[in-house]
């Protein structure tokens, strides 16, 4: 019998998002719209609803990457108040699923990934859904892509030592940066704003999730 995924992606707005203070109707609404289980790897697809981080490309050791649970994920972009006009830097794309719900939310998203088989992979899967907005870059994820800036939003797709002053300074004026520092369950999702020039951040809500490669912080001399 096939899977019913319209249903299980319904129950996962209903059961994972909105019980975890998602009000944003835009947010719940792009997360309805856009088939999860396109993104993920044909041999997890019946785990593409579950509540948890799930992996997509298995890389080595600190390099493994995966597609974030669907509860910090909607809270990360109601966080970032995304308007019909923005411009949005999806760092760390992945196979596209967070720049394919991004699409219906922005003017125009910019989805930037470093691993070339995951970008080949979201370019042929936003292709077949039509996201005629979105553009998937390649690059190191930690320098952003700066060629399209400056962006009205800029989302970290994963956790992240500390965010590099390179990403901030693509930030336009009134620009939102989202992103999860920190390890594990002591790891807090933080704002940054851009106001006069000046990069500001306070910290929003707990979340643990799964790290993203290249944002290390450089190791220290020791004496």
């Amino acid at each position: 019998m096939d899977t019913d995924f319209s249903e299980q992606r319904i129950k996962m707005v209903d059961g994972q998002i909105r019980t975890t203070d998602v009000t944003s109707a835009p947010v719940l609404s792009a997360m309805l719209k856009v088939p999860r289980e396109r993104f993920v790897p044909q041999s997890r697809i019946g785990l593409a609803y579950i509540d948890e981080n799930i992996l997509i490309s298995a890389g080595r050791g600190p390099d493994a990457r995966y597609m974030m649970r669907p509860s910090p994920f909607a809270k990360l972009v109601q966080l970032a108040d995304i308007a019909p006009s923005d411009k949005v830097l999806d760092v760390g794309a992945g196979t596209g699923y967070a720049a394919a719900v991004l699409s219906h939310l922005a003017k125009s998203v910019v989805a930037l990934e470093s691993d070339p088989a995951l970008a080949d992979q979201a370019e042929t899967i936003l292709s077949g859904m039509a996201a005629d907005n979105v553009t998937v870059v390649r690059g190191e994820l930690a320098a952003g892509h700066a060629a399209k800036a400056p962006y009205d939003v800029i989302l970290v797709g994963g956790s992240v030592t500390e965010v590099p002053d390179a990403l901030c300074a693509q930030l336009g004026e009134g620009g939102r940066l989202v992103v999860v520092e920190g390890r594990g369950n002591a790891a807090i999702a933080r704002i940054y704003v851009k106001s006069n020039g000046a990069v500001t951040g306070r910290s929003a809500f707990n979340a643990a999730v799964m790290p993203l490669p290249g944002f290390e912080r450089a190791a220290s001399f020791q004496f």
